[in-house]
C-alpha cells in the first residue's frame, strides 16, 4: 500500500499529471494576458516526454555523480512531500509527531539540489544561478518558518493531522487576522520556492541563459521540470492544509477542494504576471524585512487571540 501511495496516488503519477496540467493553466493564462494563444493542453507532457527520451550530455568539467544525482534526489523529495500531504489529507491518523517539520525539510531539498547540481556542473553561469538560489533560499526561509510557527502555536502541535483536526473543530485558521497575514507570507515565500516571477532570479533566462539549469539537458532536465511541476501542485495543497481545513475527496468536498486549489494557482499566476523580476539583493531584503515583519505581526496577533 505504501508503494501505491508513493508511486500512483496521491504520489508520483497523480501529482505529475495534475502538476503538468497546472503548469499548462499557468502558461495559458500568462499567454492570454500577453494577447497570445498559448500552448495546447498537452504541451507540457510533450516537452517533458521528449526530454526524458533524450541523451544526457555531461560537461567535461562536471562532477558526474553529483551532477546526475541532484535531479533524481530533487524529484524523489518532491514526490515524497506530495505523497505525505495527500495521504494525511485522506486520513488524519497517518500523522506522526513533528511531521510538519519533516515535510518542511523535504520541501527544501529540491532547492538545495538545484544549488548542488548547478555547482557540480562546472559552468560559471550555473554557479551564479546556484549562488542566487542559495541566497534566495536563505532569504525566504526565515519568514516562512515564522509564519508556520503561527499555525503551530495556535494549534499547539507540529502534527499535520492535529492541524487538520483543529480546523475541523474550530474553523479554518484562514478565517482569522493572523491566519490571513501568515497565509499571505507563505504564499509569497512559495512563489520564490517555485522560482516564479518576480523571484525567477536563479534561472533569469534574459541574464544567465538558463542559470542554474544551463548545463542540464535530456532526462536530467526533464527530472527538474517534473520536480517543478510537482512542487507547483504541492504548494497550494500545503497552504490549504495549514490554513483552509485541508482537502476532502468525498462528496461536495471534491468540488470545494478544486475551487480552493484553483484560487491559489490563480494567485500564483497573478503575482507572476503583474511584477517585474527583482535583483537578488532586492529579493533577500524583501523577505528579511517586509515578509519577516509581516510574519512577526501575525505571530503577535495570534498570541493576542486575533
Amino acid at each position: 500500500m505504501a508503494i501505491f501511495y508513493y508511486l500512483i496516488f496521491p504520489g508520483f503519477l497523480f501529482t505529475v499529471i495534475v502538476g503538468l496540467l497546472t503548469a499548462w493553466f499557468d502558461r495559458k493564462v500568462t499567454a492570454r494576458v500577453q494577447w497570445r494563444k498559448g500552448p495546447p493542453i498537452l504541451q507540457n507532457f510533450y516537452d517533458v516526454g521528449k526530454l526524458l527520451i533524450k541523451e544526457v550530455p555531461i560537461p567535461e568539467t562536471a562532477n558526474k555523480t553529483i551532477f546526475l544525482l541532484a535531479p533524481a534526489i530533487a524529484l524523489a523529495a518532491a514526490t515524497l512531500s506530495a505523497s505525505m500531504l495527500g495521504v494525511i489529507n485522506m486520513n488524519w491518523n497517518y500523522t506522526f509527531v513533528g511531521d510538519l517539520i519533516v515535510l518542511w525539510y523535504i520541501m527544501s531539498i529540491p532547492s538545495i539540489m538545484i544549488v548542488v547540481g548547478a555547482s557540480a556542473s562546472g559552468n560559471p553561469m550555473s554557479s551564479v544561478g546556484a549562488s542566487r538560489e542559495m541566497n534566495q533560499l536563505i532569504g525566504y526561509e526565515l519568514p516562512l518558518v515564522i509564519a508556520i510557527s503561527t499555525v503551530v502555536f495556535k494549534v499547539g502541535s507540529l502534527g499535520l493531522g492535529d492541524i487538520l483536526a483543529y480546523q475541523a473543530n474550530n474553523g479554518p485558521i484562514l478565517y482569522s487576522i493572523s491566519g490571513v497575514i501568515s497565509c499571505i507570507v507563505i504564499l509569497i515565500c512559495l512563489q520564490a520556492k517555485l522560482g516564479l516571477v518576480p523571484f525567477d532570479i536563479p534561472e533569469a533566462e534574459t541574464e544567465l541563459g538558463a542559470g542554474a539549469f544551463m548545463e542540464y539537458s535530456g532526462a536530467a532536465l526533464g527530472a527538474f521540470k517534473l520536480t517543478k511541476a510537482i512542487l507547483l501542485y504541492t504548494s497550494p495543497i500545503f497552504i490549504i492544509t495549514l490554513f483552509w481545513g485541508g482537502i476532502q475527496i468525498k462528496g461536495l468536498g471534491i468540488l470545494w477542494a478544486i475551487l480552493k486549489y484553483i484560487l491559489f494557482i490563480a494567485l500564483f499566476t497573478l503575482i507572476r504576471n503583474t511584477n517585474p523580476r527583482l535583483r537578488i539583493d532586492q529579493s533577500v531584503r524583501f523577505f528579511w524585512v517586509t515578509m519577516t515583519i509581516l510574519a512577526i505581526i501575525a505571530l503577535i496577533l495570534m498570541s493576542l487571540g486575533y
